[in-house]
């Protein structure tokens, strides 16, 4: 089992690289749910998920949701 965060939006994966995957795959994992929800509470993200992968039979539980500290606000310049 492995545990990821999910952009709920998006239903993207952080990656170890702090990009965003849709590949389960390249997904970072956490050794606890404590771990994941403390590191996404940090992300540049809105609402996130923190999922339970099972490889074996490509099932997602999900053990917990929260909200980040928010997608990063763009200014445009004229």
């Amino acid at each position: 089992m492995n545990i990821l965060i999910e952009n709920a939006d998006s239903q993207e994966f952080l990656t170890t690289h702090g990009t965003w995957t849709k590949n389960v795959a390249e997904g970072k994992t956490f050794g606890t749910t404590v771990t994941a929800y403390e590191v996404a509470k940090k992300e540049s993200v809105g609402k996130f998920n923190i999922v339970a992968y099972i490889p074996a039979s490509k099932q997602f539980v999900n053990l917990d949701h929260g909200k980040g500290k928010g997608v990063a606000e763009t200014s445009v310049v004229s």
